[in-house]
């Protein structure tokens, strides 16, 4: 009825082969670019990240996605998400990150959108693989107590939250060399804070990498909830990396305060010849893991450790060879 704003695309980050491609994206109703500083003012950043809750998604919107020479038609779901497999041609050896150009086709309530995103190719040369948890693993987000954390999601931005200490030493040396070891940032963080997640990672210089996260929520309650949720989707996600990449190992890495030691334990028992090591930290009340689950992980081939901090984790992979020189 014309009475839309104006949409745009948003594009997450693809993965894939050469031979096979996952994309995927979201059709929003137009808003500001969040774009922080270190000085900006608590009513700033709390104004932003209410809009990132607030945002009105465009179901039924069709998408033409351009890759490679290649062209596929998408459709936006109920919560204006769209992706597609895309199967590659063989013989296209470029690997690493490559541009994805995402057209909103014309309809009765835009003029034409175009949005450039990436997709990373992973090398068939990869020593190794990496899965990691964000919230508590990486980013220091008190997940387990809720008005630390939403203290911390309300009134900082990318620009002023912090990793724990260590973070970029521990997973540029599991990059290795030329950064040709994909890292996977699956997370219980709703894709609502897609650009926050950029933003900190690319501030703290931290490996760049695809980010696998839960359904976009639309409710200030859903803030207050943010991160919770039965997890499932990790083991979805993991599952799809694993299929993906079946001559692929990894490390796994999450933390204590929510299920990431299930989650994982679940993979050992599926993946056991293709995961390395697990390595969680040690956050909140949680300081112990399940004598059973260690045991029963270590019977199939995988360490599961429990580490107070970085450092640790850094000085464990370090005895198991997983850096290079």
């Amino acid at each position: 009825m014309g009475i839309i704003h104006p949409p745009t695309i948003v594009p997450y980050r693809g993965y894939g082969t050469s031979a096979k491609v996952y994309l995927k994206g979201q059709v929003l109703e137009n808003r500001p670019a969040f774009i922080s500083n270190e000085d900006d003012k608590k009513r700033r950043n709390l104004k932003h990240m209410l809009a990132r809750y607030l945002s009105t998604v465009i179901p039924e919107a069709k998408v033409e996605i351009s890759f490679r020479g290649k062209k596929a038609m998408a459709e936006t779901d109920e919560s204006g998400y769209f992706s597609t497999w895309l199967e590659m041609e063989e013989g296209n050896q470029e690997y690493g990150w490559q541009t994805v150009e995402y057209r909103l086709l014309e309809g009765e309530y835009t003029k034409e959108v175009i949005k450039t995103g990436k997709a990373l190719i992973v090398n068939p040369s990869a020593r190794y693989g990496v899965i990691s948890d964000i919230d508590d693993t990486i980013l220091v987000s008190h997940a387990t107590q809720i008005l630390r954390k939403l203290r911390l999601i309300l009134i900082k931005n990318a620009k002023t939250r912090l990793p724990f200490e260590g973070v970029k030493k521990f997973y540029d040396r599991l990059a290795g060399n030329g950064k040709s070891n994909p890292i996977f940032y699956v997370s219980s963080s709703e894709w609502n804070l897609y650009d926050f997640l950029v933003d900190f990672f690319s501030t703290r210089q931290l490996p760049k990498g695809p980010f696998l996260l839960q359904n976009f929520k639309s409710s200030l309650l859903d803030l207050i909830r943010s991160g919770g949720g039965s997890h499932q989707h990790k083991i979805d996600k993991i599952d799809r990396l694993m299929s993906l990449f079946p001559d692929l190992k990894f490390v796994l890495i999450g933390d204590s305060g929510q299920r990431d030691p299930e989650i994982y334990a679940h993979a050992a028992r599926h993946y056991s010849d293709r995961v390395l090591a697990v390595f969680i930290r040690s956050v909140g009340r949680k300081k112990e893991l399940d004598e059973e689950l260690v045991s029963e992980t270590l019977s199939l081939g995988v360490p599961m450790l429990l580490v107070e901090d970085t450092e640790e984790a850094y000085d464990h992979a370090t005895s198991a060879g997983l850096f290079t020189n």
